[in-house]
């Protein structure tokens, strides 16, 4: 009796993808692509559309067994900076902003060539505050570096965990 239990409970979890971390890949997808993403927003760090374009595909080399090509993946993700602003976020007692808030959002269309309705069009938006008093240029690299890993995980999120 245990024996067939045991047999039993072992071919319906074989017969599960499992997965740990949370990540859903599909298990028949072999490659992803991610083309460079673009800039429709009126300003922007001239460097930070290649810098998310590599932090994706950075992503996917040491965070998945998936090959990345040059297109045409079986997974496939292209993207555009779509705003990119500073604004006031604390106003001091002197009516003066105490921090600045730089604010960057990017359009991202998924398309899994295996499971269609898998496949989205979407935007996301993230921001890091910084001192009123410093001027952008010398805390922006530090700043796009902390809004692209955010980015990159709620990218990374919608198209791949199933919860």
């Amino acid at each position: 009796m245990r024996v067939v239990l045991l047999v039993g409970v072992l071919s319906i979890w074989m017969s599960c993808k499992v997965s740990l971390s949370g990540i859903a890949i599909p298990e028949e997808a072999k490659t992803v692509s991610v083309e460079n993403f673009g800039n429709t927003a009126a300003l922007t760090n001239p460097s930070f559309p290649q810098q998310i374009t590599e932090d994706l595909r950075t992503r996917f080399i040491s965070q998945t067994r998936l090959l990345l090509v040059q297109g045409g993946g079986d997974l496939q993700f292209k993207g555009t900076i779509s705003s990119y602003a500073t604004s006031p976020v604390a106003v001091s007692g002197s009516e003066t902003a105490a921090l600045t808030r730089l604010t960057v959002g990017i359009q991202v269309d998924y398309i899994n060539t295996l499971q269609p309705e898998k496949s989205f069009k979407k935007g996301f938006s993230r921001f890091a505050d910084f001192e009123a008093s410093q001027a952008l240029s010398s805390v922006e690299n530090a700043l796009l570096q902390e809004i692209s890993e955010q980015l990159i995980q709620d990218v990374f999120n919608e198209a791949f965990l199933d919860w």
